[in-house]
């Protein structure tokens, strides 16, 4: 009879069985998984008492759901479990398939272990396959597909109290691996929404950023621009804020038209191409709409990609156009003079000295080199048009080292025109002029009378030159011309037309008074110092002033 009854029992096993595991896939989240697991152990099974011992990221094994005790609930859950104890109670088990089943025999080695335990009171077994006190069944679940151990199924006291047969054996181990499934599934939707839940907080928190810096960059006091890098346009102007919009007089729709090369001052643009490549900080100056350039501070940040390198350029626009102003007029006034505006002393030397290289060209007149061929008077050009002494003479410092000296910038030697040379041989002129009856003016009729001389006589001689020529103010009343390309009568005629430009009479408080001019001519060299052609000229001009007597240096 019992063995006509068994395939009845198996059919309502089975249909336990899916009940318990079509439960197992309803639950929300992973917590409710296990549990289901447990509570389908005990309540589709059979067993008295099951736990669920699920693997941590350590390795160790915590008992994550009880079902069927609430003593042994409040006792085991939360408990770990180390991966070794674990380990060696898998491994002494007598294999049932998937399963393992730790005898009473056996198992009073384990008692000392550290993996959380509870046993159900039961008197001893009088009949053999009755379930013992003491015996311990686990069935061990794996990820899907694979030998890695996901957890531990534990149970006790199987169904009417007798050791499980092959049927109860093979359900325990069909509802391990479903568990598995179910553990494995909810495990991986908590996993997806945790990540979820991080991407939205990242989106938010990136959009906040966004926001940031949206509301920094828009309503920054200075001006700031995002700029295009790589590709075809590459350094356009993909954004401009509000200042740096009224700083340039240009709305914003325009200004994305342009790249700050469209903007920045010719002489400045190898040092914006610098900046752009670099990052870093430039001063320069940038066109306003109406066509004035403005003095900015302009800084770059690469912002990149770390797959695609550079992206695009953060530029912070200041504008320091009082700051610049106030520092080329404190440049103005260390180089030029505070009564006429003319180059003063210090600055008439260095332009001097910055067209004067240390290497004499003696003997010869004109030009010492053919900048186009570099041949000239023993220079030699290399391709790429550095310039060497073929006689290993240094023309940039004056050396002669015996081996060709390293390249230097092409240098247009300034040469004195001889005593006899022709207008055709061209030099750089120094027209040293001192006034004449100019002291008695000032003892007369007082320095505001004298100072008004002077700031007439700088106008005038400043109007006679060419734009490219130098006219300063050594000191007192001793003015000095710097005018290049004349020859010896080019120079002598500038000199006339600049005394008779002196000799008319100058009002001054309703007053004419009058002084007359003495110019020595001098001529700057290669070899000679700035002083040494100051004093040259310096000496010529008082060889003239004594050859004129007094009247004569009074009428010009």
């Amino acid at each position: 009879m019992e063995t006509e009854s068994e395939p009845y029992v198996r059919l309502a096993t089975l249909r336990q069985l899916h009940d318990v595991v079509a439960g197992l896939n309803t639950a929300r989240s992973l917590a409710e998984t296990l549990q289901a697991v447990a509570d389908g152990a005990t309540s589709g099974l059979g067993y008295e008492l099951a736990a669920v011992n699920l693997v941590r990221p350590d390795g160790d094994l915590v008992v994550a759901a009880v079902s069927g005790s609430p003593g042994a609930e409040a006792l085991l859950a939360g408990r770990v479990g180390s991966r070794s104890s674990w380990e060696r109670r898998l491994a002494m088990g007598e294999r049932w398939g998937d399963l393992r089943f730790v005898s009473h025999t056996e198992g009073w080695v384990l008692e000392d272990d550290d993996v959380p335990q509870w046993h159900t009171d039961g008197p001893e077994p009088r009949n053999d396959g009755d379930w013992h006190p003491q015996d311990r069944l686990y069935a061990p679940m794996y990820v899907s597909g694979g030998e890695e151990l996901l957890g531990v199924l534990s149970v006790d006291r199987p169904p009417k109290g007798r050791v499980p047969g092959p049927w109860g054996r093979e359900a325990l181990q069909m509802y391990a691996f479903q568990a598995a499934i179910a553990i494995g599934n909810a495990r991986l939707r908590s996993n997806m929404q945790r990540a979820l839940v991080r991407l939205e907080r990242e989106q938010q928190a990136l959009r906040a950023s966004e926001e940031s810096f949206r509301q920094a960059f828009e309503y920054a006091p200075s001006g700031m621009a995002i700029v295009e890098m790589g590709g075809e346009e590459h350094g356009r102007l993909l954004r401009a804020n509000d200042a740096l919009c009224r700083l340039l007089g240009r709305p914003a729709a325009a200004m994305r038209r342009f790249s700050f090369a469209d903007l920045v001052h010719p002489d400045d643009v190898g040092l914006l191409l610098r900046t752009s490549a670099e990052g870093g900080r430039a001063e320069l100056r940038l066109a306003r709409r109406e066509g004035v350039y403005v003095w900015v501070s302009l800084r770059n940040s690469v912002v990149a990609d770390t797959a695609d390198g550079p992206r695009f350029l953060l530029t912070h626009v200041e504008d320091i156009e009082e700051r610049k102003r106030h520092e080329l007029q404190l440049a103005h006034r260390a180089s030029h003079d505070s009564l006429t505006g003319l180059p003063n002393s210090a600055e008439l030397r260095a332009r001097l000295s910055g067209r004067l290289c240390g290497s004499p060209q003696n003997g010869v007149s004109g030009p010492a080199l053919d900048v186009t061929t570099g041949s000239a008077y023993g220079l030699a050009l290399e391709p790429g048009g550095n310039v060497f002494r073929a006689d290993g003479f240094d023309a940039a410092f004056g050396s002669r080292s015996g081996v060709r000296p390293a390249p230097f910038v092409p240098h247009v030697h300034a040469v004195a025109p001889g005593e006899n040379a022709g207008d055709d041989v061209k030099g750089l002129a120094v027209l040293f002029c001192d006034l004449d009856g100019f002291k008695s003016i000032n003892d007369r009729f007082g320095h505001h009378t004298g100072d008004a001389v002077l700031i007439e006589v700088a106008r005038r001689l400043t109007d006679e030159v060419r734009d490219g020529d130098t006219v300063a103010r050594l000191g007192g009343d001793e003015f000095v011309v710097l005018a290049d390309g004349l020859g010896r009568g080019d120079a002598e005629d500038l000199a006339a037309r600049l005394r008779n430009a002196i000799i008319p009479p100058i009002r001054v408080d309703g007053r004419a008074v009058r002084v007359g001019a003495s110019f020595g001519i001098g001529w700057a060299g290669c070899g000679m110092s700035a002083e040494e052609v100051l004093q040259s000229a310096d000496q010529r001009m008082y060889v003239e002033k004594r050859s004129r007597s007094k009247a004569q240096r009074r009428v010009g």
